[in-house]
């Protein structure tokens, strides 16, 4: 599995009891998990699938541009 460089933000959700993993610099691309360290391999093999399916729709992969500056 390739290591992604995008932003992943990682924050506990009360509502789905589990910790969620959204990359924002990628559209709908997230995952979750029990622990945080879940929620992060989770959303690794997401960022992969995301990209793949991206690809064989031949759309344009978004280049990684690392910390996002808005809140």
């Amino acid at each position: 599995m390739k290591e992604s460089k995008y932003e992943i933000i990682i924050y506990w959700s009360n509502e789905d009891n589990s910790f969620i993993a959204e990359v924002p610099e990628l559209s709908g691309c997230m995952a979750d998990g029990n622990s945080y360290m879940e929620a992060l391999q989770n959303v690794q093999v997401v960022i992969n699938e995301w990209i793949e399916t991206a690809l064989s729709l031949g759309r344009t992969i978004p280049v990684a541009k690392g910390k996002l500056m808005y809140a």
